[in-house]
């Protein structure tokens, strides 16, 4: 179990420790909200540069457990339950390393001026995955991880 669960982290470091395009589902308490965010994998969580005054910081704020998915099928595929949480703002120094990773991940369209850093509401929500189903495809053959981020286990 706990090869397949080294194994599983291994694999989903290599395919989305990148840009990647994250589906990322939040609640008010009422309605379920899914919206397209670019994501950073990272030691068992996604990391996403945004603004403290969106409405998905809102709704984590008051209730941080979420749901996402990204991938593509018969390629990788990744659907997963978490938790968010904001890391304060993307200048703070307990930020840099990670901030470092996402602007180079990130590439052109973050430094290019899409992103203002020196907005005080500009900050970083990290997603700490519990669980996920993940399918990884190589040469047409697929293997399914079914991981506990919170047991350490596949």
């Amino acid at each position: 179990m706990a090869n397949q669960y080294n194994e599983a982290l291994q694999t989903l470091a290599e395919k989305f420790s990148q840009d990647t395009h994250l589906s990322l589902a939040t609640t008010d308490g009422t309605r379920v909200c899914v919206r397209a965010v670019n994501s950073y994998y990272a030691d068992g969580a996604f990391y996403v540069v945004t603004s403290a005054t969106s409405e998905k910081m809102q709704q984590i704020a008051q209730h941080p457990n979420v749901a996402l998915s990204c991938g593509q099928l018969w390629e990788l595929y990744l659907n997963g339950h978490g938790v968010g949480e904001n890391l304060g703002h993307v200048l703070a120094e307990e930020n840099a390393a990670m901030m470092k990773k996402l602007r180079k991940a990130f590439g052109s369209w973050y430094t290019d001026g899409d992103v203002n850093e020196n907005d005080p509401n500009t900050c970083l929500l990290r997603i700490r995955l519990t669980d996920a189903v993940y399918f990884a495809f190589k040469k047409g053959k697929g293997k399914e991880y079914r991981i506990n981020f919170v047991e350490k286990t596949a």
